[in-house]
Protein backbone atom coordinates (compact mmCIF):
# COMPACT_ATOMS: atom_id res chain seq x y z
CA UNK A 1 0.00 0.00 0.00
CA UNK A 2 2.87 2.12 0.63
CA UNK A 3 4.43 1.68 -2.27
CA UNK A 4 1.65 2.45 -4.57
CA UNK A 5 1.21 5.71 -2.50
CA UNK A 6 4.83 6.68 -2.89
CA UNK A 7 3.98 5.90 -6.61
CA UNK A 8 1.25 7.74 -7.25
CA UNK A 9 3.03 10.77 -5.00
CA UNK A 10 5.77 10.38 -7.62
CA UNK A 11 3.17 10.24 -10.73
CA UNK A 12 1.32 13.67 -9.16
CA UNK A 13 4.71 15.12 -9.11
CA UNK A 14 5.75 14.68 -12.45
CA UNK A 15 2.48 15.98 -13.69
CA UNK A 16 2.82 19.00 -12.02
CA UNK A 17 6.34 19.62 -13.21
CA UNK A 18 4.93 18.87 -17.09
CA UNK A 19 1.81 21.25 -16.55
CA UNK A 20 3.83 23.77 -15.08
CA UNK A 21 6.69 23.63 -17.77
CA UNK A 22 3.70 23.74 -20.09
CA UNK A 23 2.24 26.73 -18.43
CA UNK A 24 5.71 28.54 -18.82
CA UNK A 25 6.46 28.27 -22.05
CA UNK A 26 2.84 29.32 -23.00
CA UNK A 27 3.45 32.57 -21.05
CA UNK A 28 6.88 33.31 -22.25
CA UNK A 29 5.41 32.64 -25.88
CA UNK A 30 2.94 34.87 -25.38
CA UNK A 31 5.17 37.52 -24.11
CA UNK A 32 7.30 37.04 -27.54
CA UNK A 33 5.71 39.53 -30.08
CA UNK A 34 5.86 37.12 -33.38
CA UNK A 35 7.20 38.14 -36.84
CA UNK A 36 4.27 38.85 -38.48
CA UNK A 37 2.87 40.89 -35.23
CA UNK A 38 5.85 43.44 -35.52
CA UNK A 39 4.84 47.05 -36.60
CA UNK A 40 5.14 48.28 -39.47
CA UNK A 41 4.39 51.24 -41.89
CA UNK A 42 1.35 51.27 -43.76
CA UNK A 43 1.48 51.73 -47.48
CA UNK A 44 -1.01 55.07 -47.48
CA UNK A 45 -0.62 55.44 -51.44
CA UNK A 46 -2.03 52.29 -52.29
CA UNK A 47 -6.06 51.50 -52.30
CA UNK A 48 -7.10 49.94 -49.10
CA UNK A 49 -10.15 50.46 -45.92
CA UNK A 50 -7.37 51.39 -43.63
CA UNK A 51 -8.06 54.90 -42.36
CA UNK A 52 -5.65 57.20 -45.07
CA UNK A 53 -5.61 54.60 -47.52
CA UNK A 54 -6.91 55.09 -50.89
CA UNK A 55 -10.82 54.17 -50.92
CA UNK A 56 -10.71 51.22 -54.25
CA UNK A 57 -12.01 52.43 -57.15
CA UNK A 58 -15.08 51.11 -59.22
CA UNK A 59 -17.34 52.00 -61.92
CA UNK A 60 -21.08 51.20 -61.93
CA UNK A 61 -24.10 52.71 -63.91
CA UNK A 62 -26.71 54.53 -62.43
CA UNK A 63 -30.63 54.31 -63.36
CA UNK A 64 -30.22 55.76 -66.17
CA UNK A 65 -27.36 53.76 -67.33
CA UNK A 66 -24.52 55.88 -67.14
CA UNK A 67 -21.00 55.31 -65.78
CA UNK A 68 -19.95 56.93 -62.17
CA UNK A 69 -16.32 56.12 -61.28
CA UNK A 70 -15.44 56.77 -57.49
CA UNK A 71 -12.03 58.19 -58.32
CA UNK A 72 -13.63 60.99 -60.60
CA UNK A 73 -15.09 62.59 -57.78
CA UNK A 74 -11.77 63.68 -56.01
CA UNK A 75 -11.60 67.28 -55.09
CA UNK A 76 -15.18 66.45 -53.53
CA UNK A 77 -15.40 64.93 -50.25
CA UNK A 78 -17.86 61.73 -50.57
CA UNK A 79 -20.32 60.04 -48.25
CA UNK A 80 -19.99 56.03 -50.18
CA UNK A 81 -23.48 55.01 -48.82
CA UNK A 82 -24.00 50.72 -49.25
CA UNK A 83 -28.40 49.94 -49.10
CA UNK A 84 -30.75 47.96 -50.65
CA UNK A 85 -34.39 48.46 -50.74
CA UNK A 86 -35.57 45.82 -48.12
CA UNK A 87 -33.43 47.10 -45.34
CA UNK A 88 -35.73 48.56 -42.66
CA UNK A 89 -32.76 51.07 -41.25
CA UNK A 90 -31.20 52.33 -44.56
CA UNK A 91 -35.26 53.41 -45.30
CA UNK A 92 -34.94 54.96 -41.96
CA UNK A 93 -31.64 56.38 -43.63
CA UNK A 94 -32.51 57.36 -46.84
CA UNK A 95 -34.87 60.50 -45.71
CA UNK A 96 -31.72 61.77 -44.10
CA UNK A 97 -29.26 61.68 -46.71
CA UNK A 98 -31.58 63.30 -49.22
CA UNK A 99 -32.26 66.50 -46.75
CA UNK A 100 -28.51 66.53 -46.03
CA UNK A 101 -28.03 66.72 -49.63
CA UNK A 102 -30.45 69.19 -50.27
CA UNK A 103 -29.26 71.35 -47.48
CA UNK A 104 -25.63 71.02 -46.95
CA UNK A 105 -23.69 68.93 -50.22
CA UNK A 106 -23.56 72.08 -52.15
CA UNK A 107 -21.62 74.00 -49.34
CA UNK A 108 -19.33 71.06 -47.78
CA UNK A 109 -18.03 70.43 -51.30
CA UNK A 110 -19.95 66.61 -51.08
CA UNK A 111 -21.16 64.03 -53.15
CA UNK A 112 -23.21 61.42 -51.84
CA UNK A 113 -23.08 57.95 -53.93
CA UNK A 114 -25.72 55.67 -53.35
CA UNK A 115 -24.65 52.00 -53.92
CA UNK A 116 -27.89 49.91 -54.31
CA UNK A 117 -27.07 46.20 -53.81
CA UNK A 118 -29.24 45.23 -56.84
CA UNK A 119 -28.15 41.96 -56.64
CA UNK A 120 -30.05 41.42 -53.28
CA UNK A 121 -33.29 43.06 -54.42
CA UNK A 122 -35.95 41.76 -56.67
CA UNK A 123 -35.28 43.74 -59.92
CA UNK A 124 -34.16 47.45 -61.04
CA UNK A 125 -38.07 48.65 -61.09
CA UNK A 126 -38.23 48.57 -57.50
CA UNK A 127 -34.58 50.42 -57.05
CA UNK A 128 -36.70 53.09 -59.14
CA UNK A 129 -39.53 53.33 -57.31
CA UNK A 130 -37.49 53.11 -54.35
CA UNK A 131 -35.87 56.70 -55.29
CA UNK A 132 -39.28 57.70 -56.84
CA UNK A 133 -40.82 57.62 -53.55
CA UNK A 134 -37.69 58.99 -51.42
CA UNK A 135 -37.46 61.84 -53.84
CA UNK A 136 -33.26 60.97 -53.92
CA UNK A 137 -31.80 63.89 -56.22
CA UNK A 138 -28.17 62.16 -55.49
CA UNK A 139 -26.27 59.53 -57.47
CA UNK A 140 -27.81 55.77 -56.92
CA UNK A 141 -25.44 53.74 -58.67
CA UNK A 142 -27.08 50.06 -59.43
CA UNK A 143 -24.50 46.96 -58.34
CA UNK A 144 -26.20 43.89 -60.05
CA UNK A 145 -23.05 41.67 -59.19
CA UNK A 146 -21.56 40.86 -55.85
CA UNK A 147 -17.87 42.07 -55.83
CA UNK A 148 -17.75 45.79 -54.78
CA UNK A 149 -19.49 44.88 -51.39
CA UNK A 150 -16.61 42.19 -51.02
CA UNK A 151 -13.78 44.76 -51.77
CA UNK A 152 -15.33 47.16 -49.18
CA UNK A 153 -15.96 44.13 -46.97
CA UNK A 154 -19.49 45.43 -46.51
CA UNK A 155 -21.42 42.78 -44.25
CA UNK A 156 -24.05 44.80 -42.80
CA UNK A 157 -26.23 47.46 -44.56
CA UNK A 158 -26.49 50.64 -44.53
CA UNK A 159 -22.98 50.62 -44.14
CA UNK A 160 -21.12 54.35 -44.80
CA UNK A 161 -17.63 55.22 -45.90
CA UNK A 162 -16.31 58.79 -45.18
CA UNK A 163 -14.18 59.22 -48.01
CA UNK A 164 -11.99 63.14 -48.02
CA UNK A 165 -11.51 65.08 -51.20
CA UNK A 166 -8.35 63.38 -51.85
CA UNK A 167 -9.99 59.90 -52.18
CA UNK A 168 -8.98 58.44 -48.59
CA UNK A 169 -10.96 56.58 -46.68
CA UNK A 170 -11.18 58.45 -42.99
CA UNK A 171 -14.40 56.59 -41.88
CA UNK A 172 -16.43 53.47 -42.04
CA UNK A 173 -19.91 53.81 -40.07
CA UNK A 174 -22.42 50.70 -39.95
CA UNK A 175 -25.89 51.31 -39.91
CA UNK A 176 -27.93 54.19 -40.41
CA UNK A 177 -26.96 57.77 -40.00
CA UNK A 178 -28.82 60.95 -39.47
CA UNK A 179 -28.78 64.43 -40.97
CA UNK A 180 -26.88 65.59 -37.71
CA UNK A 181 -24.24 62.95 -37.76
CA UNK A 182 -23.80 62.87 -41.26
CA UNK A 183 -22.86 66.90 -40.77
CA UNK A 184 -20.65 66.22 -38.25
CA UNK A 185 -18.87 63.27 -40.36
CA UNK A 186 -18.35 65.51 -42.98
CA UNK A 187 -16.97 68.17 -41.32
CA UNK A 188 -14.45 65.83 -39.58
CA UNK A 189 -13.12 65.60 -43.52
CA UNK A 190 -10.61 68.02 -45.26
Amino acid sequence: MKKKAIGLSVVLILVVIMVGTYIKKQIEASEVINDYALGYEMDLDKEGLEKGQIAPDFTLQNLSGENLTLSDLKGKKVILNFWATWCPPCKEEMPHLQKYYEKYAQKDNVEIVGVNLTYTDSNVDNVKKFVESYKLKFPILLMEDEGINEIYQVLTIPSTFMIDSTGRIQKHIVGPLDQDALREHVKELD
